[in-house]
């Protein structure tokens, strides 16, 4: 399993400088990649292989690119690649796609190094705070707020510099399956240790059970954010006084995304920690956002970065998630199958063949833990009747720390 341990880095003076070379200087080098495959003619255009090859002899041509460590070197290259290669899955997807574009400076804020030339030094930092070493550029220090676990090898680092100059570091780890919990047999699942999930409208989350997690308030930060892309846009483009604005709204921006990404990691960890087996809708997210009712709070939710968290957790906690078709979750009776057709406006689930009657999204909720059983290939148990679910004995979700979470498994404090 691969998976990736994120830490604030602290660079200064000589090293600090190094970093923003290095950067410039892989810049030169993505687009220098690019230039020379653009030349190839259209039937012998050169692999990632082939380029790797290239480098001795660039390095002879141009010597700022003997600066770089030769795997940052080749990671650089097979990022040019793997662009591409998403650039071409997407065109044979039916989308109108052009060619990949120069990177400014501004653009390219990230170099990585993939199975050498990095070290940690877990010892020479005091309080919580490590050492990391890029080879041809020095030691890094970084805020060790987790350590890295012992199962676990090390496959890369990145650094980054991101739009508000903070810089990070990312070690891409990768698990042994074997050193991972073990899921509980799909055969030993039933209602009582699953959980269906409906993505909601009132609500961030539903479940079958008749939890809810309130929304995320972001309308304070919106109108901060507004407030100063106003200033941003008075200033003239260019000026100093420009660029301290523009950290200010980036600032900003990078708030609300953390929050959100806070209020996910606290969600996803109680639901694997909870149960045995999470269903989720599985969400077309980009035609959601197309269209033109709500959608910045789709887009706030950020539900396809929320599943992704599901996903990845579910493998370290010993959980199964599984995507279940979302289509006619809401119109379906979860007790009889019959569809019934809501404005979204309507809140309340009334069958009129049945006479079952609960929550909108409750019904959602249920009709999604009855799919995931069905697509793991259970029967939905006979005797588990589908009771009305109501919110009234639901725990109250709290933005407490995320640590506090990890430790009770709970909602709220």
């Amino acid at each position: 399993m691969e998976h990736s341990h994120r830490y604030h880095a602290y660079p200064k003076g000589e090293v600090a400088e190094g970093l923003e070379h290095h950067l410039d200087v892989h810049r030169q080098l993505y687009n220098h990649v690019r230039w020379d495959y653009e030349q190839a003619p259209e039937d012998d255009k050169p692999s990632e292989y082939d380029q790797n090859n290239k480098l001795p002899e660039w390095k002879r041509k141009w010597p700022v690119f003997s600066e770089l460590h030769s795997k940052a070197a080749q990671a650089t290259v097979a990022r040019f690649h793997r662009n591409l290669s998403n650039l071409r899955k997407k065109k044979e997807k039916g989308y109108n796609v052009g060619r990949l574009k120069r990177q400014a400076p501004t653009d390219y804020r990230s170099a990585t190094y993939n199975q050498s030339g990095f070290d940690l030094d877990e010892k020479r930092g005091r309080d919580k705070y490590a050492y990391v070493r890029f080879s041809k550029i020095g030691w890094v220090k970084i805020r060790y707020h987790r350590p890295i676990p012992d199962h676990a090898t090390i496959k890369e680092v990145t650094f980054k510099k991101e739009r508000t100059g903070e810089w990070f570091v990312t070690f891409g780890l990768e698990t042994d399956e074997a050193d991972l919990p073990e899921k509980l047999d799909v055969d030993s699942l039933d209602a009582s240790n699953s959980v269906g999930i409906d993505l909601g409208i009132l609500n961030y989350i539903h479940t079958s059970d008749g939890h809810t997690v309130d929304w995320l308030d972001l309308e304070d930060d919106y109108e901060r954010l507004r407030g100063e892309q106003r200033k941003l846009s008075r200033k003239e483009k260019g000026s100093s006084n420009y660029e301290k604005q523009r950290l200010k709204v980036a600032k900003v921006k990078r708030h609300i995304k953390r929050k959100v990404l806070d209020y996910q990691h606290k969600i996803t960890t109680w639901l694997v920690r909870e149960y045995d087996a999470v269903f989720v809708e599985d969400l077309d997210v980009k035609g959601m956002l197309e269209q033109s009712h709500n959608a910045r709070n789709k887009q706030d939710a950020a539900w396809r970065q929320f599943i992704t968290l599901l996903e990845y957790k579910a493998d370290l906690y010993g959980c199964h998630v599984v995507q279940v078709e979302a289509r006619g979750t809401t119109k379906e009776c979860a007790s009889c199958g019959v569809e019934t057709a809501k404005p979204i406006w309507v809140r309340e689930h009334s069958c009129p063949s049945c006479g079952f009657e609960t929550d909108r999204d409750a019904n959602a909720a249920m009709n999604v833990l009855q799919r995931g059983f069905s697509e793991l290939g259970l029967g939905w148990p006979e005797d588990t009747p589908v009771e009305t679910v109501t919110a009234t004995d639901t725990p109250e979700f709290q933005c407490v720390s995320a640590s506090h979470v990890v430790e009770t498994g709970s909602l709220g404090a």
